[in-house]
């Protein structure tokens, strides 16, 4: 919109020329750590019992910089039978997020709800590549809806928030 004085002002830009609109974006994503364990073979791969996998996923964000986080998906995965174990996987993915003119209020749920659903799909092929790299099927874990989980969480702790009496910690 033109102003009297001839300058140009647009709603993203403030007078002084200072960025103000909100941006998250995702800048790199990366393998941080990733163990392979396949402790049995070779005799694992003659076992014809139908194993057992249990994944666990903890997400966990830390600040780099002012304008920087990283997110960091640790996925932990085991395959056992009532021979043992076929085989270990945990893997370290993490993502670093650039976020400017964010509150944190509006930052954590994208944090830990949204951002580790972007880097979970290129964490689940590794695990998949992984598994098979070890000599057993690829281990394609099913698609988590991250944003619900981070609902169900929060709204947990509001429930024993409300529980606790008042001045205890």
């Amino acid at each position: 919109m033109a102003e009297n004085d001839g300058t140009i002002k647009s709603d993203k830009v403030a007078a002084n020329g200072a960025d103000n609109e909100p941006q998250i974006g995702l800048l790199i994503q990366y393998v941080k750590d990733l163990s392979v364990e396949n402790p049995n073979s070779p005799a694992s791969f003659n076992w014809d019992q139908q194993p057992h996998v249990d994944v666990q996923v903890n997400i966990q964000v830390h600040n780099v910089s002012d304008e920087v986080t990283e997110v960091e998906m640790i996925l932990t995965t085991k395959a056992s039978c009532d021979d043992g174990v076929l085989y270990a996987v945990e893997l370290s993915y993490a993502g670093l997020f650039g976020i400017r003119n964010v509150s944190d209020e509006q930052a954590h749920p994208f944090l830990f709800g949204e951002a580790p659903r972007l880097i979970f799909p290129f964490a689940r092929r590794v695990i998949s590549d992984a598994t098979r790299d070890a000599g057993f099927p690829p281990l394609t874990l099913e698609p988590i809806d991250f944003n619900m989980l981070y609902m169900q969480q929060r709204a947990q702790a509001d429930e024993l928030a409300k529980e606790q009496p008042a001045g205890e910690a």
